[in-house]
């Protein structure tokens, strides 16, 4: 007596197959994470998170996963930021890469650090600008009462104390992703310590000289003279540097737009001061490193300004040259007129033209330039220096709550798509039964 095929050992076709639809059409969890979304939802920390959003800091951090960001509470900050860094020679967008640890720290994990303490790289020792490891921090504990203890993040380099903090506390964490620890100050490392002994004696890069000397800049070099944005340039030089794009005189001639050159010089000085600060990053790019640029779109000192996203380039690759995109204007680097460490000077093919306030909608008239926004505006009683301006934060929450409703609508899609593939497959499977009941009839039929 012959043997048929056992009804159960018939592969299961419609779980195999959801399976394998799942895989393919459901996507691979996020590599990185979005830090200032994690840092929106904590309003005791939004100042810190204007800083990190208004420099290159936050684009660096795209893609990135495993890291501790070591955030400072509003009411911890300096009054002036940017000038703590200064007065420790260095550059803001570096001590916030120095709050960023690229390895994930949760609070359980400081509770058992070695009594030698423990060594982390920083986001600032991945720029070639930390000697040796002072681009790390030591993270130490000290037992209190023998119940709890304190940890402290300060320099590796006894000789170089550096500026130090003490953890106050866990903010937040997605393991093993992001974690995010609150700390008392903003922590200097004593790297720029040793960086600024040495550029005391450095001179400052004199960019209208530069100008002069290189010929055929006269407009770009007299603008920024009596704009006096040239006499800003000295204290960026002292921290990461700066690179400046500064249209040939063939270039404001042309413009960029119908009537641009006439337009641009009707504006009043502070607005015009804008435009000439649209031209320059802050941070020491040479031609090499802006090819190769990660994040191409790169915050200005216009940007310092006003809030973070506004004012910003798009530089990439195009066509074997450096393109430059401000949302109203194409250009290119023609040719580098200057570069040594920390200035690099590029001539540009047009005037950079911010679409904040020549793209569509926007007039550059006097009458709707008369007044300008409150972070940009000269404080016309008082005769004295204008104190630094609070950057307004930026909206952060409603790029989090966008990117929310984007990631639910592809989720929504991906869900009716895998129905719309169920159906299709069902007739297959039900085939398919069908052919293993024949060939099991006819088992029988042969066993008979």
């Amino acid at each position: 007596m012959g043997r048929g095929v056992p009804p159960d050992s018939r592969p299961p076709l419609g779980p195999l197959v959801l399976l394998v639809l799942l895989a393919a059409v459901l996507p691979s969890p996020a590599a990185g994470v979005n830090v200032a979304a994690v840092l929106a939802a904590f309003p005791n920390f939004s100042d810190f998170l204007r800083l990190l959003t208004s420099s290159p800091v936050a684009g660096e951090l795209t893609g990135r996963s495993s890291l501790t960001l070591l955030a400072v509470p509003n009411a911890n900050l300096p009054r002036s930021p940017s000038a703590f860094a200064a007065a420790s020679g260095a550059d803001l967008a570096d001590v916030l890469r120095y709050h960023v640890l690229l390895e994930y720290l949760s609070p359980s994990d400081l509770a058992r650090l070695p009594a030698s303490g423990k060594l982390v790289t920083t986001l600032f020792q991945t720029t070639g600008r930390a000697p040796s490891d002072l681009g790390a921090v030591n993270l130490t504990s000290s037992a209190a009462g023998g119940h709890s203890s304190t940890v402290v993040v300060h320099s590796p380099a006894p000789s170089f104390p550096g500026s130090n903090a003490t953890v106050l506390g866990a903010v937040t964490r997605e393991p093993y992703n992001i974690s995010v620890l609150a700390v008392g100050g903003l922590i200097v490392p004593s790297g720029f310590d040793i960086a600024a002994s040495g550029s005391e004696s450095r001179p400052a890069v004199n960019i209208t000289r530069v100008l002069a000397d290189a010929r055929g800049f006269n407009v770009a070099a007299s603008m920024l003279e009596a704009s006096g944005v040239a006499d800003d340039f000295e204290a960026d030089e002292r921290g990461a540097g700066i690179t400046v794009f500064v249209p040939t005189d063939d270039a404001f001639a042309a413009g960029g737009l119908p009537d641009a050159a006439g337009r641009l010089q009707s504006l009043p000085a502070d607005r015009k001061a804008v435009v000439l600060r649209f031209h320059v990053l802050h941070s020491y790019y040479p031609l090499g490193s802006l090819e190769s640029i990660v994040n191409p779109v790169q915050p200005t000192l216009a940007t310092e300004c006003t809030e973070a996203g506004r004012f910003t380039l798009n530089i990439t690759r195009s066509n074997g040259s450096v393109a430059i995109d401000t949302g109203v204007v194409q250009a290119s680097i023609t040719r580098t007129v200057f570069d040594q460490n920390p200035v690099a000077v590029f001539a540009v093919s047009k005037v950079l033209l911010p679409k904040e306030m020549f793209g569509q909608g926007n007039t550059a008239s006097a009458a709707a330039a008369a007044a300008p926004p409150a972070a940009m505006a000269p404080d016309a009683s008082d005769d004295g220096p204008t104190p630094p301006t609070k950057l307004s934060s930026p909206p952060v929450w409603a790029t989090a709550r966008g990117a929310n409703w984007s990631c639910i609508g592809f989720v929504y899609l991906q869900l009716h798509l895998l129905l719309l593939l169920l159906l299709l497959l069902l007739p297959l499977e039900k085939e398919m039964r069908c052919g293993f009941s024949r060939m099991q009839s006819c088992q029988n039929v042969y066993s008979g």
